[in-house]
């Protein structure tokens, strides 16, 4: 049976369709926090009917990217875009209920998807204050109409950017996860660690309020001290918590003095 079927096509374009309406909730349209991963991850998995594994999802990426606001000429990682994502690529890659490894591993492509989406956000914010620009440049008696309609045109073009990379990130995520698949059963148990792992990752970074660089660090940092400990040295899952605890207060207490 091929990976990529009719039924896997048309749910991926629909899940493109529904994260790219909801993601307008962002800055675009509406504000109304539906887009938060909190809210976005379990909507998203009860739509493809694996709720437990959209709560997860947000419930750890809401953690993660709550400091992150989209404030001035701030622009922020999508954190949308990676929990509909993530979400989407667990579920259907793992039919019914996704097991802890495949909810790991589809967070962590999380971590691919975060330069792709703030790289996009800039890109559309350009293109859409160009618009307001070459309105406000041509002077004439209806210019309040026409900043109007301008704004409401940028609203597709943030649409049609969500769409897209939900058409890339989708099928990509999908085909990575049937790799993992096949990965060995001490690969999976690590992955399956580094999810428990993950809050604590989040705590730290609203109790320390941690900068963006410092988030990867967390990241993949806690990625590879569970994956090592876990591997080389069969170490507990309490003393792979503390050492990742640790490590990370040390990693914190470091750049406070080199800044």
């Amino acid at each position: 049976m091929p990976m990529f079927d009719l039924h896997m096509i048309l749910t991926i374009v629909g899940v493109a369709l529904v994260g790219g309406f909801i993601g307008l909730d962002r800055t675009a349209v509406g504000q109304f926090m539906i887009s938060q991963p909190i809210v976005v991850g379990p909507l998203t998995g009860w739509m493809l009917g694996d709720p437990g594994a959209g709560f997860v999802i947000g419930a750890v990426l809401e953690l993660i990217w709550v400091l992150d606001m989209p404030i001035g000429a701030f622009v922020p990682a999508d954190a949308t875009i990676s929990t509909v994502s993530a979400t989407a690529i667990a579920a259907l890659a793992s039919p019914g209920a996704s097991s802890l490894p495949v909810i790991g591993f589809s967070i962590l492509l999380t971590v691919a998807m975060a330069p792709a989406t703030m790289k996009a956000d800039d890109i559309i914010r350009h293109w859409n204050s160009r618009l307001a620009d070459a309105l406000v440049s041509g002077p004439g008696p209806h210019l309040g109409r026409l900043l109007v309609r301008a704004h409401l045109s940028g609203i597709p073009v943030f649409f049609l950017k969500s769409f897209v990379l939900y058409l890339v990130f989708l099928p990509a995520g999908v085909a990575a996860v049937s790799v993992f698949n096949h990965f060995p059963d001490r690969v999976h148990r690590a992955m399956a660690l580094f999810v428990k792992l993950l809050p604590l990752v989040g705590a730290a970074l609203v109790v320390r309020k941690l900068s963006m660089r410092t988030v990867d660090l967390f990241f993949l940092g806690g990625f590879m001290i569970a994956a090592l400990a876990g591997l080389l040295f069969h170490a507990p899952a309490l003393i792979i918590i503390l050492l990742t605890v640790t490590g990370g207060w040390l990693g914190a207490r470091y750049r406070e003095r080199r800044s």
